[in-house]
């Protein structure tokens, strides 16, 4: 622990600090990946700009957010992943309170930026602080907890912006960031306990290659929709991109103190995981994109109206996800998550089959719930899974590749189900819109089901032994479960 600062509370104090204040910090990172959608029309009347700007007050949170996770986790392991998580939330919020205050698209567009820097480096960090306090026969709990927390995050985000850009002004989207940031930054210091990776040095050749081919990839992802996928830039971004992490790969493969151990991939659960995480962002982040304005755009809802009808969706991951952490430390992960990653299948499915613009809402209700059920019973135990298959000492990088995966799913699956919706349909008329929306869900649930299939190539995990009984051994430490599929 570092010099100068409190002690650390008493360990049940220490994991319910550390639950809070993690979750906390990471409720504002994922709520802005969508708070800002709804606000759009109207900061495009105050601040002017096009489409494509608009696109960019979304996508220049996103894109730094994905390329930078995987050095924000190498940070932690090597300056300390307190101070690192710490210095995520102090630019977090000054970079909300330069949005809040810019006067043109081009500086809001640039506090976006800085706002997904600091996002990349307080995320990955915050499974990491968790997994370090809380004993392994109880991280289901506590990381249910962390994920109802997101969940709620990036599922209400449409409500929260619309209803502070119908009732207040678009600023206070960002605003609302400022104070829980300054209130935050020196209880983090003072009750988070530090930890470092073991012998944590910096992969900078590993890091510069990382965030430069995620850079190209994303990049291209996000931009393919407005340029067309086979248009030069495009294909360059790919190109260069993808040759970028091939290099990647290559040095680390000879790294003496590699960034990311190729070994990871070795194991069946660490794949799996993070396959499966990529497909769930790409086909569920597609299809909130789409809906919301469904319910905006054809049936005549306002932002906060079109918020208040997704509730069904939106409330049930804080609902759910406790109970699903819970689960995980009875029964293990898979069948928690393959059960939530079925159910959002079958969700997103129901609205396809739904979809016309006459449909009433109480018709959808069920699938929304379904979809809410599921996306809690996929939070809670991803974060678990991807950590319990590396050693403790590379955790935090595990969570950023995961964190990472996830980013570029939701990239991907936005400018995707886009296309599709572009390709089939467009805004022309109620019915071109679901024209284009149908087979842009089909896609979505076509990617659900996929990631199905990834975790049900995950191993079973072995149950954790028993705790000593009163007497017996009470006094040698308890040994961590080693998860199937650990390297």
């Amino acid at each position: 622990m570092e010099t100068g600062t409190a002690p650390a509370p008493p360990r049940r104090g220490l994991v319910a600090w550390t639950l809070v204040l993690t979750s906390a910090a990471t409720f504002m990172a994922a709520l802005d990946n969508l708070v800002v959608t709804t606000a759009l029309p109207v900061i495009r009347e105050d601040l002017g700009g096009g489409l494509a700007e608009l696109e960019w007050i979304v996508n220049g949170y996103t894109l730094p957010f994905a390329c930078l996770l995987l050095l924000g986790a190498a940070l932690g392991d090597r300056l300390g992943r307190r101070r690192v998580f710490g210095l995520g939330v102090l630019l977090f919020t000054a970079a909300s309170a330069a949005a809040a205050l810019a006067g043109s698209t081009g500086a809001l567009i640039a506090a976006r930026a800085a706002q997904g820097a600091g996002a990349a480096l307080l995320v990955p960090l915050s499974l990491t602080l968790i997994a370090a306090v809380v004993p392994p026969e109880r991280r289901g709990a506590a990381f249910g907890v962390w994920g109802a927390v997101q969940g709620m995050a990036v599922a209400s985000g449409p409500l929260i912006g619309g209803a502070l850009t119908e009732h207040i002004s678009w600023q206070w989207i960002f605003w609302l960031n400022v104070p829980l940031g300054v209130a935050l930054y020196p209880l983090v210091r003072l009750r988070l306990a530090e930890s470092r990776g073991a012998g944590a040095r910096l992969d900078l050749p590993g890091t510069l290659l990382a965030s430069a081919g995620l850079f190209g990839v994303v990049l291209s992802i996000v931009r393919g929709h407005e340029h067309g996928w086979t248009s030069g830039p495009v294909l360059a971004g790919f190109l260069l991109g993808g040759a970028a992490l091939g290099a990647f790969v290559a040095w680390e493969l000879r790294a003496p103190a590699p960034m990311l151990p190729m070994r990871f991939f070795r194991s069946r659960a660490f794949t799996a995981v993070n396959l499966s995480s990529l497909l769930m962002y790409a086909g569920m982040f597609g299809s909130i994109f789409l809906l919301t304005q469904f319910l905006q755009l054809i049936q005549g809802y306002s932002p906060t109206e079109a918020g208040l009808r997704m509730l069904p969706w939106t409330a049930m991951p804080m609902l759910v996800a406790p109970v699903a952490g819970i689960l995980t430390d009875r029964i293990g992960g898979r069948p928690v998550v393959a059960w939530g990653l079925g159910l959002m299948a079958v969700g997103v499915g129901w609205l396809a089959v739904l979809a016309d613009p006459a449909v009433s809402y109480v018709s959808q209700v069920p699938a929304f719930v379904l979809c809410g059920v599921g996306m809690a019973l996929f939070f809670a135990p991803t974060g678990a899974m991807a950590m319990g298959a590396v050693p403790a000492e590379q955790q935090g990088i595990a969570s950023g590749v995961n964190n990472a995966l996830r980013e570029v799913g939701g990239a991907l699956g936005v400018a995707v189900l886009a296309s599709v919706f572009a390709s089939r349909g467009g805004y022309a008329t109620p019915r071109a819109f679901t024209d284009g929306l149908v087979p842009a869900l089909w896609v979505g649930v076509a990617a659900l089901v996929a990631a199905t299939a990834a975790i049900l190539l995950t191993p079973r995990a072995r149950r954790a032994p028993r705790p000593p009984a009163a007497g017996q051994d009470a006094d040698r430490p308890a040994r961590e479960p080693v998860p199937a599929g650990r390297v």
